[in-house]
């Protein structure tokens, strides 16, 4: 087999659970820790605790797109397929933050953020878009305080209300 189509089957297998999701709506590769497109702005912080396990991972979601109305965040592992919700359908505000404990990365390594139009579309699991990560990106900043990190958020994403 050529290193290439070894490469594409691997591709395929990472990505099957994202290929279903596309067919309902848009998926999009998230990729950094600051995210602007497809309607939405998304920025990641860590908030440090006294141990590991009290480390969090904060996600501000600024949706541009008024038809963005609800979000839910699962963790996947890539290898099998085992979906976790880290955080259920909830509705999006104007500007929403998300605390998920960043010891749930380590298992469900791949982020899948699903934008839903209503309440009918999020129960069905028809979101509009897909936005995915591959772990928490390498570029997401540290802080010791959550206060730091909502500071450090509402700079990097400046004015939005």
């Amino acid at each position: 087999m050529s290193s290439y189509r070894a490469l594409a089957l691997a591709v395929a297998f990472l990505l099957s659970p994202i290929a279903a999701a596309a067919q309902q709506g848009t998926v999009v590769h998230g990729a950094d820790s600051i995210f602007a497109g497809s309607g939405v702005k998304i920025a990641w912080a860590v908030c440090r605790g006294a141990t590991e396990a009290e480390a969090l991972v904060v996600i501000r979601i600024v949706p541009a797109d008024a038809s963005y109305r609800f979000i839910r965040v699962d963790g996947v592992d890539p290898f099998s397929k085992d979906h976790k919700v880290f955080v259920g359908v909830r509705a999006l505000d104007r500007e929403t933050d998300l605390a998920i404990p960043r010891a749930q990365f380590a298992d469900h390594g791949s982020t899948e953020m699903s934008f839903f139009a209503n309440a009918e579309d999020a129960g069905g699991n028809r979101p509009k878009l897909v936005i995915f990560y591959l772990g928490v990106p390498d570029t997401t900043p540290e802080f010791a305080a959550r206060r730091e990190a909502e500071a450090y958020l509402d700079r990097i994403l400046g004015d939005k209300k």
